[in-house]
């Protein structure tokens, strides 16, 4: 299950990929997307895409989590993603963040 946060900036709603990669609104099902939404994943994995409503066109989409400055992230992570980009497995974790607001 893939979630996004779409619409305009600061006042972007929940949604998800249904099967299709089409967005569908989850802002009925939660208020957003945040730390303490996502601890109840189970709930969230219940919900049958198809039965959300689909969003119209192909709108900004935001940080994938509400409230949330910058992300930590691990480059490389696994063997696949290294042999995807040309690049060795390396020897230990590359390490980097990403600002929402970049």
């Amino acid at each position: 299950m893939k979630f996004v946060r779409f619409g305009d900036r600061n006042a972007e709603k929940p949604g998800l990929l249904d099967a299709a990669g089409n967005i569908r609104d989850l802002s009925g099902v939660v208020p957003d997307l945040s730390g303490a939404v996502l601890t109840d994943l189970q709930r969230l994995q219940s919900i049958d895409p198809e039965s959300l409503p689909l969003v119209d066109g192909s709108p900004r989409l935001g940080a994938c989590v509400a409230g949330t400055g910058k992300f930590i992230c691990i480059g490389l992570n696994y063997s696949d993603h290294a042999e995807e980009t040309g690049h060795a497995v390396p020897s230990e974790p590359v390490i980097f963040m990403k600002a929402t607001s970049a």
